[in-house]
């Protein structure tokens, strides 16, 4: 049998590269498949996602394999995977989806019904999602192919543009989800909260949408520095802890058209209180700068189980929300798991054509599977960069 290695979570702040089962069709419950395919991982990314198990901020236990982002080339195949051939390089949506429920059929595949006995919603190498083994790793398992995966059309274009292409099993469609439930559309004015890989997807995402300003707010400068240079204007939060104000000196008024939180629970106050946590101050935030009838897009993660927070009440998920502010304003709210399918063709479609240069806007820089540990380190520090990690070294030959 084929040898695999991939990232395994050992405890708060420590990650391992270890040999790992090579993957086999059998699901989490033990039972035989044959809907599924594996595949030989071409480009598996570092997400913020996994950063707050490794923070040691969820439940995560401890052995748990890591890698919800995952492209990779079909080396073996079920027997009742009838659209997919061994050869093709596919993107992965991180939800997995068995596309027979009530809510796949809905095309709400974030909260497919039957891949997690726990709870709606299910995902590659992460904690509560269905035990499923994640794929930053050399080798993958990927269950009901046949309705998950898209196939590049091109085999030899898709590794030409393939560090754009990886960003469609996430980021691109999370940061896209969360501008279009926000509303953006031509002319809009927008802020996104949040100059990480999300956040900078949901600001190109509103830029291809029409916007005619996006707004990226952040405390780090290095990624204000590196938002500027992609095109978006930065809101240095450390400035005030009025984002109204800091808005308004921006485009006359204190308000938006639509607001989109990349940040989710990890949030940190602004201004004299950004040295402490406040989950809920980006979501407060945003209802302030909103306009009346706007919409705040969350694609930003939320839990049900904080056991880091510093108040009890977020430690079980609870937030000090002013909602009312909301409903008094008519705002729309969207949040959840990213229904992937719902948008990654035409992204990869806007990519292909040239639209969306994806990897420059989140920096994309590429490492070895053996330098995972070391790009959560840098990572976790903030760096203006998203991690790709290339385990077949398959990516620097396309270079």
């Amino acid at each position: 049998m084929a040898s695999n290695r991939g990232v395994v979570y050992l405890g708060p702040g420590k990650v391992e590269i270890q040999t790992i089962d090579y993957p086999s069709f059998v699901n989490p419950k033990g039972k035989e498949i044959e809907h599924g395919v594996i595949l030989k991982v071409v480009s598996t990314n570092i997400c913020g996602s996994d950063q707050h198990m490794v923070r040691g901020r969820t439940t995560a236990p401890a052995g748990l394999v890591l890698g919800h982002e995952i492209t990779g080339e079909i080396i073996e195949k079920g027997s009742d995977v009838e659209y997919l051939e061994v050869g093709d390089i596919v993107s992965v949506p991180f939800n997995i989806a068995c596309g027979r429920c009530r809510n796949c059929k809905e095309g709400k595949t974030g909260i497919c019904l039957n891949v997690n006995p726990s709870r709606p919603g299910a995902a590659y190498g992460y904690v509560d999602m269905g035990g499923w083994v994640g794929g930053q790793a050399e080798y993958v398992l990927v269950p009901y192919a046949d309705f998950n995966l898209i196939k590049f059309p091109d085999k030899d274009q898709a590794l030409e543009k393939i560090r754009d292409l990886t960003m469609l099993s996430d980021i691109l469609p999370t940061g896209f989800h969360g501008a279009v439930m926000a509303g953006v559309g031509v002319g809009s004015t927008v802020y996104v909260a949040g100059a990480g890989p999300v956040g900078l997807a949901a600001a190109a995402s509103a830029q291809i949408l029409g916007a005619a300003i996006v707004m990226i707010g952040d405390m780090n400068q290095d990624r204000l520095k590196h938002a500027a240079s992609v095109g978006f204007v930065p809101i240095d939060l450390t400035k005030s802890d009025k984002l109204e104000e800091l808005i308004e000196a921006v485009v006359g008024v204190p308000e938006v058209d639509a607001a989109v939180d990349a940040v989710g629970f990890e949030a940190r106050g602004h201004g004299a209180q950004s040295d402490r946590e406040a989950p809920a101050t980006v979501l407060n935030s945003l209802m302030t700068i909103t306009r009346a009838a706007g919409g705040i897009g969350i694609p930003g993660l939320y839990v049900t189980e904080d056991p880091g927070a510093g108040d009890k009440a977020a430690q079980q998920g609870n937030l000090s929300m002013r909602f009312g502010l909301g409903w008094a304003k008519s705002h729309r709210f969207y949040t959840g798991q990213t229904p992937v399918l719902r948008y990654n063709r035409q992204l990869m479609q806007a990519i292909l054509y040239d639209r969306l240069p994806i990897a420059k806007i989140v920096n994309a820089s590429v490492i070895r599977l053996d330098d995972a540990p070391q790009g959560y380190q840098d990572f976790d520090a903030g760096v203006a960069k998203k991690f790709v990690i290339d385990p077949h070294e398959i990516l620097g030959k396309a270079a």
